[in-house]
């Protein structure tokens, strides 16, 4: 993996560190809801139904997120919205320590924090290029995946030990200690002045970033990709039912959710490769393919051969990590600073409403089907429908970083400034 992004840029590091820390303590909290509600309600649905909850605040805070982060100081956005989300973990915590915790603030917190972190997203995105040379880009995005990974690699595992032999109240305290932490970090971040002309939040903005979007044909590939193969594969929300009735190995919970960020970690630590790749728009399609067909095969493997299934998800989550990097990379070198918090609440919104949507049709797929046939099928699904979006979005499958009129002009601009 290339390092000169980490040696070069103290505030790249920061960023880096603090997004460790939160999707540490996000993943602890990540494993600790579902698994909540699934003890208190017996149901797929139940759990399901979090994504239903969470995706109109995503949808709505996302987009509008996008736009504060193209007017306002994004180091504020940051430490406003970590703020906001200390509070409401906090909320999952008293409820955790009640003689009989409620369901429905579950709902209600969840919903709540799908809005904080989707306002707060957007800044961080887009700060995030503009703490490193251009040419850096494909090397920062790697590295601030990996530090994401490593995150998402011990929160599930660290979450599963805590609701095992702590109590759930525990998991959410941790969760409660690296929001406060990262936020931290983020207030010792430098300001960085947008170089472009911009407007106040608006819709009327948001309006604008969204025909830009739908302008560059390219962008729209990676959304559809990306949205297409977490819809219908995505596993996770079915790891408890799956772990307890299929596996008959509820012990191996964290593991389930750990194994797909192992293959990520794996995937990051040798992506030093990338840089030489520039038909990026054909790694983003091949690599999704391959995801699904993983997710499928894991599903079809037998209860007996259980560190076979481990291995099918570490390599679904491989492919994934290597599908992100180069969707990050097509974002970060095509995009002008003035939009940048705009796109990236778009982007959001593409690898995120995928995933909340999946959840429910997973759980309406398993409760109607059985898990494994959820499973497998949405994994074959995944693999049809990413093939048939890449025959539709031919302009993603011959975007070319070398030639590609936006990159170019990116490059030259960038260029100018650093010199």
């Amino acid at each position: 993996m290339d390092l000169t992004p980490w040696r070069s840029s103290r505030d790249f590091r920061l960023l880096v560190v603090a997004g460790t820390v939160f999707y540490l303590g996000g993943m602890v909290t990540y494993v600790a809801v579902p698994y909540q509600l699934y003890r208190q309600t017996g149901s797929n649905l139940a759990v399901g139904l979090m994504g239903a909850v969470e995706l109109l605040p995503l949808v709505v805070f996302g987009l509008y997120g996008g736009a504060i982060a193209d007017h306002h100081d994004r180091r504020t956005v940051l430490v406003l919205t970590g703020i906001a989300q200390v509070v409401l973990t906090a909320g999952l915590l008293v409820n955790a320590v009640l003689p009989e915790p409620l369901v429905w603030p579950l709902y209600l917190i969840g919903a709540c924090l799908s809005a904080a972190q989707s306002l707060q997203r957007p800044s961080r995105e887009a700060l995030l290029p503009r703490t490193v040379r251009h040419d850096q880009v494909p090397a920062a995005v790697a590295m601030s995946s990996f530090g994401m990974q490593l995150g998402l690699l011990a929160g599930p595992a660290v979450g599963g030990l805590l609701i095992a032999h702590a109590g759930l109240a525990w998991a959410y305290a941790v969760d409660v200690t690296g929001l406060l932490i990262a936020t931290g970090l983020f207030t010792a971040l430098g300001r960085r002045r947008i170089t472009e002309d911009t407007r106040p939040p608006s819709l009327r903005g948001v309006a604008e970033g969204l025909r830009y979007a739908i302008g560059r044909p390219v962008l729209v590939g990676t959304y559809v990709v990306d949205i297409v193969a977490m819809f219908l594969a995505m596993p996770e929300v079915l790891f408890p039912a799956f772990a307890t009735t299929v596996l008959h190995r509820p012990d191996l919970l964290g593991l389930l959710y750990s194994a797909g960020t192992v293959g990520s970690v794996v995937a990051t630590l040798t992506s030093g490769w990338i840089r030489r790749i520039h038909h990026h728009g054909r790694a983003v399609v091949v690599s999704a393919a391959v995801w699904g067909l993983c997710i499928a095969l894991a599903g079809l493997t037998s209860a007996a051969s259980v560190w076979l299934v481990m291995g099918f998800l570490v390599g679904a989550g491989a492919a994934d990590m290597i599908s992100a990097l180069f969707r990050s990379t097509i974002w970060n070198q095509t995009i002008p600073d003035a939009m940048r918090g705009r796109l990236a609440g778009i982007e959001m919104l593409s690898y995120s409403v995928g995933p909340l949507g999946g959840q429910l049709r997973a759980g309406l797929s398993a409760d109607a089907f059985g898990v494994r046939p959820a499973i497998v099928g949405g994994g074959l699904l995944c693999t049809a429908g990413v093939g048939a979006a890449a025959a539709g979005l031919r302009g993603l499958w011959s975007y070319d970083a070398r030639t590609d009129e936006h990159a170019v002009r990116e490059q030259n601009l960038r260029a100018a400034q650093e010199g």
